[in-house]
């Protein structure tokens, strides 16, 4: 263990709980700032950006505050991680990434995009024709569709690859096995997913000092529950094993980037379209709240990647 947290591995994985207790200090002051604006918003005497993050701020529960405090101590405490691994000594990058030229780069993304995108949507239209999910009686206006779907799918791929893929792996890499590595960021992956209230519970006083502590107590008791591990947990890990897979196997990240983009573009406008059947037959365990939840998605999942291991060597993949 000692070994371990004068590793680079070790560094990333003293971030992750440092960034972790400073979101759960931060938070409850992060919202008691929030809703201070929301109330300053309602008066309409601010500047016109600020009434609109004070909207965004009023309609926000406690746990989007500390997800927003989470990233923001991230990124405060990263300038630390990388200069605690540049002291470590390795002279070579980070994220041990190849240089592929544009035209295969944007091939890997797209090919990606449509084999997780087109996966993802068939697991929806079988839902669909079984009863599981139905049409929205009223549509979707197509201006918010497209930005519901095109901002997420343009911008979390390129956050989340670079940070879990580039960053966490890379340094992982250097101290543990592949598919020690590919597991451990797998698993950070999952879990930072889930970092907000399970349904039903709620944070008595979001404005307390130990609320940040409270929400994280309560996630960390969500994990305890066998159907969510199998339902929920698990198919978000195994999303990370394959993104991690992906990179290792294209030495890039861009192929994983296609991966994530495709997944968040059908999730969000499948999501935007239907409705799910509560009391339908396939609930709870075969499938869950979402596509992203339960047995079947997982199927579609292990499908997914056995089509991703016979398309990659047509990508002109790079080794790393």
């Amino acid at each position: 263990m000692r070994r371990f947290l004068k590793s680079e591995a070790g560094a990333a994985v003293i971030w992750i709980v440092a960034a972790l207790l400073l979101a759960a200090v931060s938070a409850p002051w992060l919202y008691t700032g929030g809703k201070s604006l929301s109330a300053a918003a309602e008066t309409g005497q601010l500047p016109g950006v600020l009434e609109w993050l004070g909207a965004a701020c009023g309609r926000s529960d406690f746990d989007r505050y500390f997800s927003r405090a989470l990233l923001a101590s991230a990124l405060l405490l990263l300038p630390l991680l990388i200069r605690r691994v540049r002291a470590l000594g390795a002279g070579q990058p980070v994220a041990g990434l190849v240089k592929l030229p544009w035209s295969t780069a944007l091939f890997q993304i797209a090919a990606g995009c449509l084999i997780a995108g087109g996966m993802l949507w068939a697991l929806g239209a079988v839902l669909e024709e079984l009863g599981a999910y139905v049409p929205k009686s009223k549509p979707v206006a197509f201006g918010k569709l497209l930005g519901k779907i095109a901002i997420p799918a343009l911008v979390v791929p390129l956050l989340e690859e670079w940070l879990f893929r580039g960053l966490l792996l890379g340094l992982w890499l250097r101290f543990a096995k592949a598919p020690a590595a590919c597991i451990g960021t797998s698993l950070f992956f999952a879990f930072v997913h889930f970092l907000k209230l399970p349904e039903g519970e709620i944070i008595a006083d979001p404005a307390s000092p130990l609320a940040g502590f409270a929400l994280l107590g309560k996630v960390l008791g969500h994990f305890t529950e066998p159907q969510f591990f199998v339902t929920d947990f698990a198919t978000l890990f195994f999303i990370g094993m394959i993104l991690a897979w992906a990179r290792l196997r294209t030495g890039a990240l861009w192929f994983s980037i296609g991966l994530h983009a495709g997944w968040i573009a059908v999730f969000k406008g499948f999501n935007l379209l239907h409705s799910v059947v509560d009391q339908h037959p396939l609930r709870p365990w075969w499938v869950g709240e979402s596509l992203r939840s339960g047995l079947l998605p997982l199927l579609t999942l292990a499908l997914t990647a056995a089509l991703c291991h016979l398309v990659l060597p047509r990508t002109n993949r790079a080794s790393p």
